[in-house]
């Protein structure tokens, strides 16, 4: 059985476009490339051109595809959540039309995916590894969250036709 195998830009240290230290997206795709990979995620928003067409070409360029984009925020609150449904729209606008990576044998579900990981707070976070520590989610926060990761699963879906997966990240909600 193959597995394919993609890699994303946080194996370059790749975690807030706004960090001034990050390498530059062209040498990420090239070093992918140039290490056998044949897709990568997106990376977080704006790191890579926002632009379909902009983007296609430079992935063009380095013979790469798209398996996912990523939502690393805030699950939780309320007052955020506008900004998650924008964030959505934006990323898989971008992932549909963009060469995706190549189907999976026996998948029901193929590329590209949404990847929704929780931010974890710093409280969470220092409990990650953790699980007996860790502080967990209120009944009501964690229903708010789970109904957050459903809507936008159900957008991605209807909307675009990209299948929302979740990441358990280490430090997260659960």
């Amino acid at each position: 059985m193959i597995h394919p195998i993609a890699n994303a830009p946080c194996s370059w240290g790749v975690d807030d476009p706004k960090n001034p230290n990050l390498p530059a997206w062209a040498t990420v795709l090239k070093e992918a490339a140039q290490a056998g990979y044949r897709s990568i995620e997106l990376g977080p928003w704006g790191y890579l051109p926002t632009d379909p067409a902009s983007l296609r070409a430079t992935l063009e360029q380095h013979q790469l595809s798209l398996v996912a984009g990523t939502i690393f925020d805030d699950l939780v609150s309320e007052a955020h959540f506008p900004t998650l449904v924008a964030l959505t729209h934006q990323i898989c606008r971008n992932l549909s039309q963009v060469a995706a990576a190549e189907p999976i044998p026996g998948r029901p579900f193929q590329p590209p995916y949404l990847v929704i990981i929780d931010f974890g707070n710093p409280e969470r976070a220092r409990f990650a590894g953790r699980g007996a520590l860790a502080p967990r989610l209120n009944d009501k926060d964690w229903q708010r969250m789970m109904e957050h990761i459903i809507a936008l699963s159900t957008l991605a879906w209807q909307e675009y036709g990209v299948r929302a997966v979740i990441h358990p990240h280490a430090g997260g909600s659960t």
